[in-house]
């Protein structure tokens, strides 16, 4: 079944260096959207209960701001898989994100986007991942995308490099990103 509206979540997944970040503020930009670019980890305190103010507080300023796109890089330091042995604070966090998660499509307008991105998408809470309807592998370039973003930023640049030393650049750099 198809979806009967945008989704609030995205969830962008894959190895580092490969544009999530990139992606996430070209969805902003081409949409017109506020953005909000936050660590995970900014969204944690040492003081009982305020963390999940902050988290609440970045929510109601992205509202207030729409359209919006709040981007978390490295989400799944915040909504890793609970366990027992999880401190009271950090599943207060976790709760209160996946609440305010919940809350963000439902005033009718719908236009905060939450993007998360992570290097392990296998450690993120099974809750978290189902809220990110949409989730989209960003793989690591081959070697013909490596080729033209080596003649991209060659383009700008002096060199002495003939296109046969590039196609060995570009074959010789698997396992490279931008």
């Amino acid at each position: 079944t198809g979806l009967r509206r945008a989704p609030n979540g995205l969830l962008l997944y894959g190895p580092p260096g490969t544009g999530k970040t990139l992606i996430g503020k070209a969805i902003a930009h081409e949409s017109g959207a506020t953005f909000f670019s936050i660590s995970s980890s900014s969204l944690t305190s040492k003081w009982i209960g305020e963390g999940e103010k902050l988290v609440k507080t970045l929510f109601a300023v992205a509202a207030y701001n729409e359209p919006a796109v709040i981007f978390l890089d490295e989400i799944d330091s915040l909504l890793t898989q609970r366990k027992a042995t999880e401190n009271e604070a950090s599943r207060r966090i976790k709760t209160e994100f996946l609440v305010q998660l919940d809350g963000c499509g439902t005033s009718g307008q719908g236009r905060v986007l939450i993007i998360g991105a992570t290097n392990r998408p296998q450690e993120l809470d099974e809750a978290a991942r189902r809220r990110f309807i949409k989730r989209l592998y960003i793989p690591l370039p081959v070697e013909e995308d490596r080729r033209i973003l080596l003649g991209v930023l060659l383009k700008t640049n002096k060199h002495v490099l003939t296109e046969n030393d590039i196609d060995t650049l570009a074959r010789d750099t698997k396992g490279f990103s931008g």
